[in-house]
């Protein structure tokens, strides 16, 4: 089996490119899905979530109203760790679970947005990093996802900056331009992995 760390800053294709590893072979293990579940209504993640933050985070039928908790807790870094402490526990646990069941000859494909932020590069045999320029990522996060510019750039800001993503990787997916060329770049990197799995 081989554990690959893939990570990427908001707005750089990181989805895309777990997609198409997806479509290539890789068993994708997605840190942000496994996150929505653990504090899904009735789950001790939202009651630990809903403890710490009061009853207003949630929206009318239960569930977790996202944005208003983004709105908190990307604003006051004290508050994101107060979250990151009750959900990444539970996220981890999960991913194990995935983990263990995965065949042993596969690419088990870990998409974690904050990799670099939590130093989380030293659980997986290699980082993959899909990067893109500042500029790119704002504009696709404006263009493409409809959110403001100011909303943007906070979101970046709270994320580890581009160097330090850099730093932690073994390789690199650029995808500064435009989609059709990504297949390609990813299919050079998945032919990569599977023969490490191979011979793991």
């Amino acid at each position: 089996m081989l554990k690959v760390g893939l990570t990427g800053g908001i707005g750089a294709g990181k989805s895309e490119v777990s997609r198409l590893l997806v479509a290539s072979g890789a068993v994708l293990i997605d840190a942000d899905k496994i996150a929505r579940e653990v504090v899904e209504p009735g789950t001790p993640g939202l009651a630990a979530v809903v403890e710490a933050f009061g009853r207003e985070i949630l929206a009318p039928d239960g569930t977790l109203d996202r944005p208003k908790l983004g709105a908190i807790v990307f604003a006051d870094a004290q508050k994101l760790s107060v979250l990151n402490s009750i959900v990444h526990p539970l996220v981890g646990a999960r991913s194990a679970e995935l983990e263990a069941s995965a065949a042993d000859d596969a690419v088990v494909v870990h998409d974690v947005p904050l990799l670099a932020e939590n130093g989380l590069a030293p659980l997986y045999d290699l980082v993959v990093v899909v990067d893109a320029s500042p500029e790119t990522q704002l504009d696709r996060l404006v263009r493409l996802r409809g959110m403001r510019e100011e909303d943007a750039r906070a979101r970046m800001a709270a994320q580890a900056t581009r160097e330090k993503r850099l730093e932690i990787a073994d390789v690199v997916i650029d995808n500064d331009g435009p989609l059709e060329g990504l297949e390609q770049r990813v299919s050079a990197v998945w032919a990569d992995l599977a023969r490490r799995a191979r011979s793991a």
